[in-house]
């Protein structure tokens, strides 16, 4: 029979596991890992800049149009998605106005795998190799994580099947797992951007910061190694109580 001390160690654990499974979720499928502010986006859409947005949707797009875009119009980016705010009504003979609207456009499976140049959008300056591969690894790790507790999920259903607790040693092993790999993405992804704005340097009235979408992934890291620590701790500790119990029994 199950401790309860073992039972309530359980329980939280996946509760932990599915909180953490929903924040990381959360985290990719939303455009808010980095967020630009402008003091003004209507002036910035101004005459001149009446093109920005096809610009910005051109599949022409280098890296440099379309973070310059980011800059001058209240641009999010996320994981797949990149937006930018312009007038809802932007065609040349309409005066000025305030009405706003935000407009996204998605990242191609190409473009996460684009090479990233030393000079934004100069392809004759060579790869950045540091800057290609953190953006590549901020790609695929997330969807790693989240299939590696889905995996140890799916042990954890086995173990209940068979009623043992051992297994869900193996649970704990893979949310350990999945937690660095979220603490890997968040360290890619921090320092993607620090080295973007390196190569192109924030306007002196754009202020950036990192999203609420940032932020979930940030607190999902360490709900997986909790849960990972419970799950570990729960199936050794029981364990080694079984096996006590049953040397005294033989005894």
């Amino acid at each position: 029979m199950m401790d309860n001390r073992f039972a309530t160690a359980l329980v939280i654990a996946c509760v932990l596991s599915l909180i953490s499974t929903i924040y990381m979720a959360a985290s990719i499928g939303t455009d808010f890992w980095y967020e630009y502010h402008t003091l003004s986006p209507a002036e910035n859409v101004s005459e001149a800049g009446r093109s920005i947005w096809e610009e910005f949707v051109s599949k022409d797009a280098d890296e440099k149009t379309y973070t310059d875009a980011l800059f001058r119009c209240n641009g999010t980016v996320g994981l797949w998605r990149r937006c930018i705010t312009v007038p809802k009504n932007s065609h040349w003979y309409s005066p000025p106005e305030t009405d706003m609207t935000t407009n996204c456009i998605s990242f191609s499976l190409s473009d996460q795998f684009v090479e990233k140049y030393v000079e934004p959008g100069n392809h004759n300056s060579g790869t950045d190799l540091n800057r290609t591969y953190l953006w590549r690894l901020q790609f695929l790790l997330p969807f790693v994580s989240i299939g590696l507790m889905c995996f140890g999920a799916l042990i954890g259903l086995c173990a209940c099947a068979c009623r043992s607790l051992y297994p869900a040693i193996a649970t704990g092993v893979l949310h350990f797992l999945a937690g660095l790999c979220t603490l890997g993405l968040v360290g890619c992804y921090v320092a993607g951007i620090e080295l973007l704005h390196r190569k192109l340097p924030l306007p002196e009235d754009v202020k950036g910061e990192f999203g609420w979408s940032f932020c979930l992934a940030c607190v999902s890291a360490p709900l997986q190694f909790m849960a990972a620590a419970l799950f570990i701790w729960a199936a050794r500790t029981n364990r080694k109580e079984f096996t006590l119990l049953k040397a005294y029994r033989v005894a």
